[in-house]
């Protein structure tokens, strides 16, 4: 009874007097929390629970139960070519793991069955999705990195490729790209030593345009080993062109017509080779623990596709989340504002309380859902290996959650343990505002978002196992 009485005083106590934990964090910084018990209303504290922030990635918990409540565990992507009269139509349906070999063994099959020679045309179909390949609010500054590669229905190679630069003697920098990427990258970028980069604050900086072409240029620091890079793929259906071109060389066959953008037409088509991809809970499995954008919006299309019975897009995927959530799960997401299914958007809205209320019926249903398993653990799996504040006792091993991160806002969405590590506590962390001072010294300093989370997560442990 003293327990209860004392967590009801301390709990109350958070309206009148600061949380201690948030004065690491710099001014300015705003925080939504909300740490409760899951087996009853014991609150330990509920700090702007109804106001709105970005959920950065924490979303893709919303996004993961709504595939697994519409889609169910069965679920695949398939890609499949068909011969059509002269010519060959592949389907494509979003598969966020297609990779070149796939689709090599899909023409491969192809020449299996009917010889080298494709005397029409290679149509590639993409009319699984429509619209935009980035959502509204995605930041232009950094499209032409792998983590916002477009959510596309011709997707290959995760719409990355990946090279590498290498800094000279001669002030200058050459790049490498591996000979199966069919992108051009230039580069003006110099070689600078640490003083001079200081000196003039100069970065590697990146253009990109609709045909596959990146420019670097800025300065890179001298090394003695290559940065590799990863780019995302500016034209997916560009990129799958050039590649089924390389292919159709390397597999020796001949075309007579040309590999094009198309959607199959209303013709008779015979089912030559399909692929499929992992099942919906290896996906998510994936898309959880490395948070992993180009599942999640593909996903988001597919719930789209699927739920209206129509071409996938970010709007329609969007507002089937909703929809979903609130007819098989009584969530209601309406006044939320959801323009991806990844959380790479800053236009993203929703309230710590809303997702307080996703938590609560993964864990209420987590015999038939089983997401907790695919959600990092601290300190030792997914995003959380490595994470500052989780490597050490008592936060490493006894919580498991998804963090989320953009410019100025760091989020975790999760679970507190208990002694004998089951989820016995919910718990969200919304920060957003966020911008410390920069350190201009060379001393190392602990991040003030370490510092606070640090803190809280020893209150969400000693509440948990209390």
């Amino acid at each position: 009874m003293r327990i209860l009485t004392a967590l009801i005083f301390f709990s109350f106590s958070f309206s009148v007097f600061a949380y201690t934990p948030l004065n690491y964090l710099p001014k300015g910084s705003v925080s939504s929390l909300i740490v409760e018990s899951l087996d009853s209303s014991e609150e330990f504290i509920s700090l702007n629970s109804d106001r709105f922030y970005p959920p950065a990635s924490t979303l893709k918990l919303v996004t993961a139960l709504a595939a697994k409540l519409e889609l169910g565990n069965d679920f695949h992507y398939s890609t499949s070519l068909y011969k059509s009269g002269s010519d060959v139509v592949i389907a494509f349906s979003g598969d966020p793991t297609l990779k070149r070999e796939h689709l090599k063994q899909l023409l491969r099959d192809y020449k299996k069955k009917y010889g080298n020679q494709i005397t029409g045309n290679i149509f590639l179909d993409n009319s699984a999705f429509t619209g935009y390949d980035r959502a509204v609010g995605w930041p232009w500054d950094i499209l032409g990195v792998c983590y916002s590669a477009p959510a596309s229905a011709i997707t290959l190679d995760e719409n990355c490729a990946q090279a590498s630069i290498y800094t000279q003697d001669d002030g200058r920098t050459r790049v490498y790209i591996p000979a199966h990427y069919p992108i051009t990258v230039n580069t003006e970028t110099s070689t600078v030593s640490r003083s001079g980069q200081k000196a003039t604050q100069c970065s590697l900086e990146l253009t990109t345009t609709p045909n596959n072409e990146y420019q670097l240029s800025g300065c890179l620091i001298e090394r003695k080993k290559p940065l590799p890079l990863k780019f995302a793929i500016q034209n997916p259906e560009l990129y799958v062109q050039n590649v089924t071109s390389d292919l159709i060389a390397e597999l020796k066959m001949d075309i007579k017509g040309q590999v094009t953008v198309k959607p199959a037409s209303s013709a008779k088509m015979t089912l030559v080779s399909k692929h499929q991809s992992p099942s919906l809970p290896s996906l998510l499995n994936t898309m959880l623990k490395e948070s992993d954008n180009l599942i999640a919006d593909n996903l988001t299309k597919t719930l789209g596709a699927t739920f209206f019975v129509q071409a996938g897009s970010f709007n329609n995927g969007t507002e089937a989340i909703k929809q979903i959530l609130l007819s098989k799960a009584g969530i209601d997401l309406q006044s939320a504002k959801l323009t991806d299914g990844s959380g790479l958007s800053r236009n993203n809205r929703m309230t710590a309380e809303s997702m307080t209320q996703v938590l609560h019926y993964i864990w209420e249903n987590e015999k038939d859902l089983n997401l907790l398993q695919s959600m990092p653990k601290s300190g030792l799996s997914g995003t959380l290996r490595y994470r500052k504040s989780m490597r050490k006792a008592p936060i490493e091993g006894n919580i498991i959650a998804k963090s989320g991160s953009l410019y100025g806002s760091y989020n975790m969405a999760g679970f507190g343990l208990n002694k004998d590590g089951q989820p016995n506590s919910v718990f969200v962390q919304f920060v957003r505002d966020y911008y410390p001072v920069k350190n201009n010294t060379d001393t190392p300093v602990i991040a003030p978002i370490t510092q606070f989370e640090k803190a809280f997560y020893k209150d969400v442990i000693k509440f948990s196992q209390q």
